[in-house]
C-alpha cells in the first residue's frame, strides 16, 4: 500500500477523451488555458503559467526573480532536493536555513537574523524560497514583513500544498509568486506537471516566454536568448481539470485520514503530528514525531513493522545539508531539521485509500502501539 497513490478515475477518463478528440494533443491549447484559469482563481492570484512540472516552475520563477551567477537564494534546508536543485540551475548559490520543529516549516527568526548576516557580508540576495512543508503553509504573517524589510521577493514553494492555507488566504498566494507541482502524488496530478502562479503579469508573461523555447513573436524561428521545453500540454491539462473538480473531496478525504491517526496516537505518550492543530493543512501526507524516550520505541521501529505489513512509509526529508551533492553549502542550521528526519515518519495519506485499505492501516498502527504499551 503505497503512501500518496495517483487518485484518478472514470471523470480523468473522460475529460482526457474529450481533449484528444478536439485535436489538441501539442503542448498548448484550450485545455491549458482552462486549467490555468482555474488553478489561479483557486489560488486568489492574478495569472497561472502551467509548465511541465514543479521543479520547472521553481526554475523560472527564480530566473524571474532575476537569480543568477554572483547571487544567493535562502531555500529551507528541510526539503524536497528540487527546490535546492532549482537554485543550483540559475546559476545561483544555494544558502540553507534551518526548521521549525514544531511545523518542519522555516523557522523565521532563524531566517531574519540569516538575512541581516548575509547583507552585512554583502551577499546578494535574489529570493527567499520557503516550503508549505507537507501541505502546511509557512508563518506568513510573520515571514513575509522580515522578507519586505529586507528587500528580498519570496517565491513560495507550495508543491505540496494546493488547497491549504493560512490566515483566510490561500496557499500559493503569498509572496511574488508560488509554485505547485502536479506529480504522481501529490493532491491532484497530471501524471507529471507543475504550475506558477503570481499576481505579476510581467513575471507571468516572462515564464511563459521562457518556458516556450523563448520564441520571439514572428511567423518564423527567432530566438534572442536560451529558452526551455516547459509547457504543459494540453491532454495533461484536461486530466488536471478533472482533478480540480474533485479536489475538495480529495481534502476532506486526507483530512478524515489524519484525524483518524490524531485520535489513534492520542493515546501514545511521546508521539505528535507534525503541524498539529493548523487549521488550514491540506492533509497531503499525515506525519508523525516519535520521541524515542519517552514513546519507547523509535520512529523506524514502526516503519518497519509496517513494512513487514506491505505498508508504505517515509522518513521525513533528508536535510539538504546532509545530501552529498550540496556538501560545503552554508547554512543556518540549528539540528532541529536533523532531528525531524531521524524521528519523523510519514503515513498513508492517499485520497484514493478505499475504507478497507484505511482499516487494514490503522489496525497495523494499534496492533504496534499496543504491542508497546
Amino acid at each position: 500500500m503505497l503512501l500518496s497513490p495517483p487518485d484518478v478515475g472514470p471523470l480523468e477518463e473522460s475529460y482526457l477523451i474529450r481533449a484528444l478528440r478536439s485535436g489538441w494533443v501539442a503542448p498548448l491549447g484550450p485545455e491549458v488555458d482552462a486549467f490555468e484559469r482555474e488553478v489561479a482563481a483557486r489560488a486568489g492570484t492574478a495569472h497561472a503559467v502551467a509548465l511541465s512540472s514543479g521543479t520547472a516552475a521553481l526554475h523560472l520563477g527564480l530566473l524571474g526573480l532575476g537569480a543568477g551567477p554572483g547571487r544567493t537564494v535562502v531555500v529551507p534546508t528541510l526539503t524536497f532536493v528540487a527546490t535546492a536543485n532549482a537554485v543550483v540551475y540559475t546559476g545561483a548559490e544555494p544558502v540553507f536555513v534551518d526548521c521549525d520543529p514544531a511545523t518542519g516549516n522555516v523557522d523565521v527568526p532563524l531566517l531574519a537574523a540569516l538575512l541581516d548576516e548575509l547583507r552585512a557580508a554583502g551577499r546578494d540576495v535574489a529570493a527567499v524560497v520557503p516550503v508549505d512543508m507537507f501541505g502546511a503553509c509557512v508563518d506568513y504573517t510573520r515571514l513575509s514583513p522580515v522578507c519586505a524589510a529586507a528587500g528580498v521577493p519570496v517565491l513560495e514553494d507550495a508543491a505540496e500544498a494546493l488547497g491549504a492555507s493560512h490566515a483566510g488566504r490561500a496557499a500559493g498566494s503569498f509572496g511574488r509568486a508560488g509554485v505547485f507541482s502536479f506529480n504522481g502524488n501529490k493532491i491532484i496530478t497530471t501524471s507529471g506537471g507543475g504550475m506558477l502562479v503570481t499576481d505579476d503579469g510581467a513575471l507571468a508573461d516572462r515564464c511563459r516566454y521562457l518556458a516556450t523555447q523563448a520564441r520571439q513573436p514572428v511567423p518564423h524561428y527567432e530566438h534572442t536568448e536560451i529558452g526551455y521545453n516547459y509547457r504543459l500540454s494540453n491532454l495533461l491539462a484536461a486530466v488536471g481539470r478533472a482533478q480540480l473538480r474533485r479536489l475538495d473531496r480529495m481534502l476532506a478525504r486526507r483530512r478524515e485520514l489524519r484525524e483518524r491517526y490524531a485520535k489513534l496516537f492520542a493515546t501514545a505518550p511521546g508521539v505528535r503530528l507534525l503541524a498539529e492543530g493548523d487549521p488550514g493543512i491540506n492533509c497531503w501526507l499525515s506525519t508523525i514525531v516519535v520521541d524515542p524516550a519517552t514513546a519507547g520505541w523509535r520512529a523506524g521501529d514502526l516503519a518497519a513493522h509496517l513494512h513487514a505489513a506491505r505498508i508504505e512509509t517515509r522518513p521525513v526529508w533528508k536535510p539538504m545539508h546532509l545530501q552529498r551533492a550540496f556538501a560545503g553549502t552554508p547554512g543556518a542550521i540549528t539540528g532541529a531539521a536533523e532531528r525531524l528526519f531521524t524521528d519523523g515518519l510519514t503515513l498513508p495519506s492517499g485520497s484514493g485509500l478505499t475504507e478497507a485499505q484505511a482499516g487494514r492501516v490503522l489496525d497495523a498502527v494499534a496492533n504496534f502501539l499496543e504491542a508497546r504499551a
